[in-house]
Order: structure tokens, then C-alpha cells, then sequence
């Protein structure tokens, strides 16, 4: 929803747009320094619904300063922290659909006629999202590698090695298929894990989504992620949803990790 072009005002204000709410109480974000420092945020009305907005230089925000901005870890989390930090207080306040990071227009008016012509998929977010929060949720499997079966018998004399025995190249092709057949099992069995657990989380969410897993590291020298989701729980069933996860951990042996509640940012997009 970003409007295009803030290179050409650069000299000017922009509109920076954090979330879209209800009714939201001001007094929520009131202290909240925002993504500029000084300024205000406030609450900018459109038909039935209320922005929560704020005021930026539009040179802070050209194309090429934001490009340069996001190659930057630090100043990046900043900015990310600082717009999240909007949301989750508004969120505290009434159910919120949280804009994406560095949503701007050109003004009050042209952010205000943007707004409008979005209010039925607003709507249908706020419905979809009211009383509810994202929770995340990440399943690992202990990993034991498979060793790569050696050409050679594991022992005799170096002639013995030099020569290979009848039938040695078979019994080399053999070890080579069953350790294949090995790695295809746990395959399955992670595969089978994914499933039986978001089957699991499925049938308490509203919604889930299945998200990229991590590389492997991410998930620790012993473990590999086979699960990588978020769910949108209903906030009466959160803590059907910690016990659930406490009784899968014990019926699978899987590490599982649970990250919430959050915003529903994964799911406003939905309707």
C-alpha cells in the first residue's frame, strides 16, 4: 500500500501509516516515540475506521535511503521494533490490522482516499482476527546420521584390501542401498511428525500456515526443523493451546518450540 514516488518530495512530509483499528484509545501510543523521534503519533479517521499515523521527513523514506536503510541489521530492527511497538499498543487497545513496514502517502488526504477504498478487506481482517493472536510454533527432530558405507571390508591385511573378494563390490552396493533406505525412513518419519502435530494445532486454531523451514543450523547441531507454522488461536483457547503443546512434546519426543501470542500479522491478509 506504500505510494510510490516519495523521491519526488523529498523536501516535503509523508504520511507514515502503522495500523488500522476500530477505535483505538490514544492514550495507548501516546509516549511511543514512533519512527520519529518528536513527533506525535495520532489517529486519523476514514469512514468507520481509525489509522494510527504519523508524520516523517519523505527524504527519510525515499526509495534510495530505505534501500540503504534495510542493509543496515541494526537500523533496521529499530525501525521494525518501533512499528511493531505501534501495533502490539493499538492491538492492546482493539482488534488492529497492522500495515506493512514503511507504508507512507503523500499526505492526509491521498492517505485518507487509499484507505477508503480498502475498508471491506479492513473489515473482513478485524472480523476475521477480533479476539484472537498469533501464536508460532516450531517442531525439531533429533538427527543421527546415516554413515556413508565404505568401499572395503572394515578389516584384514593391506592384500586383502588390495584384492576385494568375491562378491565384495555386492556387498558394497547392498550396505550403500540399505543406507539409503535408512535416510528415506526418517524422511518419512519427519514428514509424518510435520503432519501429526499441525494436524494437531490445526483442529484448535481458526487458521494456520505453513511457513519455510529453517536451514539447519537453525535448529541446533542435534536437531533438524521439520515444522516451521503459525496459528491463529482464539485468546479463550490459548491455554488449551500451551497444553497441547506440553502433551504432543511427551506423545512424540520431538522438540517443539511455541513463540506468543502476537498480533495476527500472518493472518490479516486473509479474508
Amino acid at each position: 500500500m506504500t505510494e510510490q514516488g516519495l523521491e519526488q518530495d523529498a523536501g516535503g512530509s509523508a504520511l507514515y501509516v502503522f495500523a488500522v483499528c476500530n477505535a483505538p484509545d490514544s492514550a495507548v501510543f501516546a509516549r511511543l516515540p514512533g519512527v520519529a523521534a518528536g513527533v506525535p503519533l495520532r489517529r486519523l479517521r476514514f469512514g468507520e475506521l481509525t489509522a494510527i499515523v504519523q508524520t516523517v521527513r519523505a527524504a527519510d523514506f525515499t526509495d534510495e535511503v530505505w534501500q540503504i536503510r534495510m542493509s543496515d541489521r541494526d537500523e533496521l530492527e529499530r525501525y521494525a521494533r518501533a512499528h511493531h511497538d505501534v501495533v502490539s499498543a493499538a492491538a492492546a487497545s482493539c482488534p488492529t490490522v497492522p500495515l506493512p513496514l514503511a507504508t507512507l502517502y503523500h499526505g492526509e488526504e491521498r492517505a485518507r482516499q487509499a484507505l477508503l477504498e480498502e475498508t471491506g478487506r479492513f473489515v473482513a481482517a478485524l472480523r476475521r482476527t477480533a479476539g484472537h493472536s498469533e501464536w508460532g510454533v516450531k517442531v525439531y527432530a533429533a538427527e543421527s546420521r546415516v554413515p556413508e558405507p565404505s568401499p572395503e571390508p572394515p578389516s584384514g591385511t593391506q592384500a586383502v584390501r588390495s584384492r576385494p573378494a568375491p562378491g565384495a563390490g555386492l556387498a558394497y552396493l547392498e550396505r550403500k542401498r540399505g543406507v539409503q533406505a535408512q535416510r528415506e525412513r526418517r524422511h518419512e518419519d519427519a514428514l509424518q511428525l510435520a503432519e501429526t502435530v499441525d494436524a494437531a494445532f490445526q483442529n484448535l486454531a481458526a487458521a494456520g500456515r505453513r511457513l519455510r523451514l529453517h536451514a539447519p543450523e537453525r535448529g541446533g547441531k542435534d536437531h533438524v526443523q521439520v515444522l516451521n507454522a503459525t496459528y491463529l488461536v482464539a485468546d479463550r483457547r490459548a491455554t488449551e493451546f500451551e497444553a497441547l503443546t506440553r502433551r504432543l512434546r511427551d506423545a512424540t519426543g520431538a522438540r517443539i518450540d511455541m513463540s506468543g501470542p502476537w498480533v495476527p500479522y500472518s493472518f490479516v491478509g486473509e479474508v
